[in-house]
């Protein structure tokens, strides 16, 4: 676990889900990342601009407006195109890890899934310190 004072990274966390994004919260902010949470594709684009994150994890299966369309949204903005976006999906299908890396995903993780491996995807796309 990383020590109190050191920063990690911001984060922004968004599922429909109030478990599992309470769960992904929890483990990366005891992790030492700061993070802040959406609870759709809509609400993720409402609030990158004041959140400002470096990494974006995000379910696909969402009302409003669905990871798919939010992953390529981002990737399309002027300002967003260059954070980190992980998948956190139930849909394990080829086609859609193949669908998440044509968007341009970052990592693409299934349902359930590890919270270690999370974290250690998370890490692994925030920015380096030195």
């Amino acid at each position: 676990m990383a020590a109190v004072d050191e920063f990690l990274g911001k984060v922004l966390v968004v599922d429909d889900d109030e478990v599992i994004r309470q769960l992904i919260a929890v483990n990366l902010t005891l992790e030492g990342f700061q993070v802040e949470t959406a609870l759709d594709g809509q609400d993720c684009l409402d609030r990158v601009p004041d959140v400002r994150p470096d990494v974006i994890t995000l379910d696909v299966m969402m009302p409003r407006l669905d990871g798919w369309t939010t992953a390529a949204r981002l990737r399309g903005g002027d300002g967003t195109g260059h954070i980190k976006i992980v998948l956190i999906t139930a849909r394990a299908q080829e086609e859609d890890k193949r669908r998440g890396m044509e968007i341009g995903v970052d990592a693409y993780l299934t349902k359930p899934f590890d919270p270690a491996e999370l974290i250690q995807v998370v890490r692994d796309l925030a920015p380096k310190k030195d």
